[in-house]
């Protein structure tokens, strides 16, 4: 059993916000019959959302291309799935929400307390959603400010989702941190864009979108080694996480834990391989505990 943020999981594989997280049966799927040893629910916000225009994802060579905008049944009418998920899940439930200002998170999160969420994860950091999102996650007090917000609300582990769409990720790291998160949560999506050339229009129907995959994850290692330096709390990270040697270096430069999303779409089941590999990896290398890793990489220098 290993422990994150006070919540006991099976393994430190975590199914990512936005992926399978849209009804309790998903989620329960990815649980039991995927092996993660937690799961994150879509992002849920104060009102409900259609999202943007189809095409809203995109699968390129390096990865995927999303803007979906945030598409969400608002709190009152994802509360159910919530439900669902901590009955039947078997695993720590954390809720994924977002909003324009400190007090619609905090309106967010107590709605959703009636469900017993085992965490929240505050998204700042979605790149396509006017308003919402890395609009908020680009501010480090606005980043604060909600942070505080939620924790004034719940009795629960509050996590936050950084955006690596900024100049200096860990100074929005600290400002969370600052806040009371008892995690940060590292990356979400890069900004990103494709253009068809036979017709010049743009791919996305937002034009532009965030880039997950294989891609992103150099970006999401560098992020995670930079903020285990910079902070106290546990920095979970996420980011093009698809093989248990993805997990190991993810660790190794300082995450607590990973998350996987994008590589779920070619098999659910991608977070008992991982974790069996991880382990594997262990007793191949003496290692009596996963902790061994975690910031391995920073005892190199």
């Amino acid at each position: 059993m290993y422990t994150l943020t006070g919540l006991k999981l099976k393994n430190p594989t975590i199914l990512a916000a936005g992926v399978l997280g849209t009804t309790g049966a998903s989620l329960c799927r990815v649980a039991r019959e995927g092996g993660a040893g937690a799961v994150v629910t879509k992002s849920i916000g104060p009102m409900p959302k259609t999202g943007h225009f189809n095409p809203s994802m995109v699968k390129l060579d390096c990865g995927f291309l999303n803007a979906m905008g945030l598409p969400n049944p608002s709190y009152p009418g994802f509360l159910q799935e919530l439900e669902i998920a901590k009955k039947d899940s078997r695993v720590p439930v954390i809720a994924s929400i977002f909003g324009g200002s400190p007090a619609e998170f905090k309106e967010v999160a107590e709605g959703l307390l009636p469900a017993k969420p085992n965490a929240f994860e505050l998204n700042v950091s979605c790149p396509h959603a006017e308003g919402y999102g890395a609009a908020v996650g680009s501010d480090p007090c606005l980043v604060e400010a909600v942070t505080e917000a939620v924790k004034d609300v719940v009795n629960v582990p509050v996590w936050v989702k950084l955006t690596p769409n900024v100049s200096d990720i860990t100074c929005i790291g600290t400002a969370a941190e600052s806040g009371g998160a008892d995690a940060v949560v590292v990356i979400n999506t890069l900004k990103g864009m494709a253009i068809d050339i036979e017709s010049g229009y743009p791919v996305l129907g937002n034009r532009s979108g965030g880039l997950s995959g294989k891609a992103v994850k150099p970006v999401a290692v560098k992020c995670v080694y930079d903020l285990y330096t910079a902070l106290e709390i546990p920095v979970i990270g996420v980011g093009g996480v698809s093989t248990w040697q993805d997990a190991v270096e993810m660790m190794m430069a300082g995450a607590a834990a990973v998350q996987v999303g994008s590589a779920v779409y070619d098999r659910v089941d991608i977070f008992s391989e991982i974790s069996t590999g991880i382990e594997a990896f262990l007793q191949r290398k003496g290692y009596s505990d996963v902790k061994k890793l975690i910031g391995l990489s920073h005892e190199m220098v």
